[in-house]
C-alpha cells in the first residue's frame, strides 16, 4: 500500500492525517502529490468525492511551511489562496486544511459573502497565512484595501468548472492577475468547459495533467436535461429571477394572524362580501 509519507508528504502532515484515520491515499492524491510537492503547476481532473481537497491541501501547507510563512505573517497579506465557488465548499475545504495548517504552525480563515464582513476583517488584520475564499467577497475586500494578494506563494482553484457555470471566471481572472506570476498554481476541475481551458492556458505554467476520470465521463445515475438559450442574459433570467421569486415568505409578526386558522375557510376571510350577519339590536325597554 502506498502511503502519504512515501509520496513525499512531510511527517507532521502525514501524522495529522493518520490521527484522523486517513492512511491510504486516493488515486488523485497518488498521481498529483509527487509533482505538486516538487513545486510544479498541476491540473487535476476529478469529480467531487475523488479526494482532491487533500490532494491540494498537502502541497499548499507544505510549501508555506517550507517558506516559514508563520515568521513572515503580516496583516492582510496571505501567502496561500484557495478559491472556491460556494460558501459551503469553502467551509468544507477549510475543515480539511485547518488541522494540517495547525500542525505546521500556520492559520487559516474563510471568506464568503452573505454575512457581515467584520469577523473576516478582524482575522485578516490579525494576520492569516491561508485564505479560502469565494471570488465575490474576496474582490470586495481587496477593493476596500483590507487585503492584498501580492504575497501569495501558491494559489488553488477548486471546482473551476462550477465557478464557470456560476459566471465567476471574469472575477477569477482579476484575482489571478493580482497574484505573483512566479507562484505555484493548482487547478482542479471535472471538465475544461466554459472557459476553464483558457484559465489553464493563461495562468498555469507548463502544467502537468493528472486525471482519475475520463474527460467525457458521465454520472450514470443522473438524468440530464439540456435547455438551449440564446445568450448569457437569457440564462441569467432563467436562473436568477426564478430564484428571487421563490424566496420564502416573510415571517408574520406576533400581532398578525396567519392567513388561515384551523377549521376556517380561507375564502371566507378574504372575501369582504361574505361577512357574518349583524346581530339585531336589543329592544329598548
Amino acid at each position: 500500500m502506498t502511503t502519504f509519507a512515501a509520496l513525499g508528504t512531510p511527517k507532521a502532515l502525514a501524522d495529522t492525517l493518520t490521527a484522523q484515520g486517513i492512511v491510504e491515499p486516493f488515486p488523485i492524491q497518488v498521481k498529483t502529490l509527487p509533482d505538486t510537492l516538487s513545486g510544479r503547476d498541476v491540473l487535476g481532473r476529478g469529480r467531487t468525492g475523488s479526494g482532491k481537497t487533500i490532494a491540494f491541501a498537502i502541497p499548499l501547507v507544505a510549501r508555506l511551511a517550507e517558506r516559514e510563512a508563520k515568521y513572515f505573517r503580516k496583516p492582510g497579506r496571505p501567502m496561500g489562496l484557495v478559491l472556491a465557488p460556494t460558501r459551503e465548499l469553502a467551509t468544507q475545504i477549510n475543515a480539511t486544511i485547518e488541522p494540517l495548517a495547525k500542525a505546521a504552525g500556520l492559520n487559516t480563515t474563510v471568506i464568503y459573502g452573505g454575512i457581515s464582513q467584520a469577523r473576516q476583517e478582524k482575522a485578516l488584520r490579525a494576520g492569516v497565512d491561508i485564505v479560502i475564499a469565494c471570488p465575490g467577497r474576496l474582490e470586495d475586500l481587496i477593493r476596500q484595501r483590507i487585503l492584498t494578494l501580492e504575497a501569495v506563494e501558491i494559489t488553488v482553484l477548486d471546482e473551476a468548472d462550477h465557478m464557470a457555470d456560476l459566471g465567476f471566471l471574469p472575477v477569477v481572472k482579476k484575482l489571478m492577475d493580482m497574484t505573483p506570476s512566479q507562484g505555484q498554481r493548482l487547478l482542479f476541475s471535472a471538465t475544461l468547459d466554459n472557459g476553464v481551458d483558457k484559465i489553464v492556458q493563461r495562468y498555469l505554467s507548463n502544467p502537468l495533467t493528472h486525471s482519475v476520470d475520463d474527460p467525457q465521463a458521465a454520472v450514470t445515475t443522473m438524468e440530464h436535461h439540456v435547455l438551449v438559450v440564446n445568450d448569457q442574459t437569457v440564462k441569467k433570467q432563467l436562473i436568477v429571477e426564478p430564484r428571487l421569486r421563490c424566496r420564502p415568505p416573510r415571517p408574520l409578526h406576533a400581532d398578525q394572524a396567519p392567513c388561515t386558522q384551523a377549521g376556517q375557510d380561507p375564502d371566507r376571510r378574504r372575501d369582504p362580501r361574505r361577512r357574518p350577519a349583524r346581530q339585531p339590536l336589543a329592544e329598548r325597554p
